[in-house]
């Protein structure tokens, strides 16, 4: 009888809850939505919003072992209290082992076009860091730019507003969060991975000066859409050694991307440039080795080999990217030709149904120094529902 009951429960409950809308097999990106965008944007009156998104890869570097990996596997929730108050919140398990919150933000409209955001929310630079369900970019891995440099999956907590204006074809975004922890759990900024270590995800974050994040998107030229983003503060030092010189650096990230879609062709691009101050008293007081510029780019095009009649896509495309962590170095810091990278991906992408996307590709790997880097074949499933 109790077994009956918790079915019954449970039943009702599921049909009271609503789903996010599949993903549409449309790519133009003027009306590309990202998970917390879809939740919010949803018709119901009130209630709850449930969804998810996953990935499942294989990495085959040149010459060594295979790698099988369940990635990532993401639980969207939404609820909406009613016209004006929203909840939308992500919690992702990585690799089967590790539990983040990758979102938790609410949300509070004061018209069509002004809303208030307050909680742990996605930082507005580049592209794949907002816009990072498996369904809406091509390759099995993220852009490597967006690992070291903006670094995705980068979120903090904050309060801001976001919107749009109509009449100029613009969505913009304004808030103030905490930075980068200067040192992270023993770990330093710098190397290879550039900033990723700073990321703190609202684990209990440490905060001793607020940072500014902004991003203006324009969507008003048919299939084109075009995002310009800015990040400005300094990295978060704790009590301790907040007074001492190379305790924190200040940071300074600027972004210009830009997405297009024409009946079977797509491209997509973005820059960013990150500038860093007083990085030579960082590097002496722990040791690090972090450069005073990140730069990097990519240029990417697809194109459906399907025909447009077709409910199924096959995309086949090509990415280029050049991103180096040692841009610029400060004092006696030599520079590391190794950190300047450039990459090649040509793959191809199976959008079998709304949602869900087969991916396979090949990368060529190289840097600015004589020693060879593996090239590395990938093969990945991706859902987003």
């Amino acid at each position: 009888m109790k077994r009956f009951l918790l079915g019954a429960c449970f039943f009702i409950t599921a049909m009271t809850v609503a789903q996010t809308v599949p993903d549409s097999l449309n790519t133009n990106p003027q009306s590309q939505q990202n998970a917390a965008q879809r939740i919010l944007s949803g018709n119901i009156n009130s209630g709850v919003t449930v969804g998810g998104y996953g990935e499942i890869t294989y990495n085959q570097p040149e010459g060594d072992n295979g790698e099988l990996d369940v990635q990532r596997l993401v639980l969207l929730f939404g609820y909406k209290f009613n016209d004006k108050v929203q909840f939308v919140t992500e919690v992702e398990l990585e690799h089967v082992e590790e539990v983040y919150v990758e979102q938790a933000f609410l949300q509070y409209s004061l018209s069509d076009n002004i809303n208030l955001r307050g909680g742990l929310m996605l930082v507005p630079m580049g592209i794949v860091n907002e816009y990072h369900e498996p369904t809406t970019f091509n390759g099995v891995e993220r852009p490597s730019i967006d690992g070291s440099i903006v670094p995705t999956t980068w979120r903090e907590i904050g309060v801001g507003v976001a919107g749009r204006i109509n009449d100029a074809s613009l969505r913009y975004q304004a808030y103030l969060f905490n930075g980068f922890a200067s040192v992270n759990n023993g770990k330093y900024l710098g190397g290879s991975n550039g900033l990723r270590n700073g990321r703190q995800k609202g684990i209990k974050s440490t905060v001793d000066s607020p940072n500014f994040a902004a991003k203006l998107d324009y969507y008003g030229l048919p299939g084109l859409r075009l995002g310009l983003s800015g990040y400005f503060g300094r990295t978060q030092a704790e009590d301790d050694v907040e007074q001492l010189d190379g305790s924190s650096v200040g940071l300074s990230m600027v972004g210009a991307d830009a997405r297009y879609a024409y009946k079977r062709f797509t491209a997509r691009g973005q820059f960013i440039y990150a500038s860093l101050t007083d990085t030579e008293a960082y590097n002496t007081l722990y040791g690090a080795d972090l450069g005073s510029a990140l730069q990097g780019w990519y240029l990417e095009a697809a194109y459906n080999l399907l025909p447009l009649d077709k409910t199924q896509q096959l995309f086949a495309f090509a990415r280029y990217e050049d991103y180096d962590t040692h841009a610029s170095v400060a004092g006696g810091l030599l520079r590391n030709d190794a950190y300047h990278r450039n990459e090649w991906t040509l793959g191809l992408s199976y959008k079998i149904a709304p949602g869900a996307v087969v991916k396979a590709d090949y990368q060529i790997k190289d840097n600015a120094t004589d020693v060879d880097l593996p090239n590395q074949l990938n093969i990945g499933l991706g859902v987003w529902f």
